[in-house]
């Protein structure tokens, strides 16, 4: 017989395995028999915790929102610098996906594009956060020429966010035979020179 655990706790855990299972199954391949096994439980007492699946799942999507939203606190903390700001909030996400590898195929699920909009939503808004901290940053920037002021800075930080997600699908489409953090710090510092080049290079 299972071991009864705090409410709290036992949510916890769920959404933990649901992460990864996420990983090892596929997101579109779990079920919640799967994560009943997973955590020793039937899956009438997963549906005591979560009253639906897409329940279960934005649960996921709140505890992955936390995690990140935590790093880039973190990452904004290491400097004035909008340079080093910019490089220390791509890099928290980069290691946050390395560390959360479901992260990927999440956001190009079935679950997440067609099934469950109010994840798809949660997930979407978390990105636009994330664009909207890059932009505040690029504009610090341009303001303390630094980069090139041509440059509508969302459109920098969605190139920024398009890196990200471009290297988390060749990591992943790859098996993970990179460092994920170190390949995109490389890639990274080439982005940050082109938006410095353009500036340098304008005829006065």
């Amino acid at each position: 017989m299972p071991t009864r655990k705090p409410a709290d706790e036992r949510k916890t855990e769920i959404v933990q395995a649901m992460l990864r299972l996420a990983d090892e199954l596929g997101p579109d391949r779990l079920t919640t028999q799967s994560v009943a096994d997973a955590v020793g439980l039937t899956q009438p007492a997963i549906f005591r915790h979560f009253a639906t699946k897409q329940d279960l799942w934005l649960a996921v999507a709140a505890g992955i929102s936390d995690r990140l939203r935590t790093a880039w606190a973190d990452a904004l903390k290491t400097s004035d610098d909008p340079t080093a700001r910019i490089k220390a909030l791509i890099l928290a996400q980069l290691h946050q996906i390395e560390t959360m590898p479901a992260i990927p195929s999440i956001l190009f699920s079935r679950e997440l594009q067609v099934e469950n909009d109010d994840l798809r939503q949660s997930v979407l808004a978390l990105m636009t956060e994330l664009v909207a901290s890059l932009a505040i940053e690029l504009t610090r920037g341009q303001k303390a020429g630094l980069f090139d002021t041509d440059l509508p800075p969302e459109d920098g930080a969605l190139l920024l966010v398009s890196l990200v997600q471009g290297l988390a699908i060749r990591w992943t489409l790859g098996k993970r035979s990179f460092a994920l953090e170190s390949e995109g710090r490389r890639l990274l510092d080439a982005q940050m020179r082109l938006f410095r080049i353009a500036s340098s290079e304008v005829s006065p």
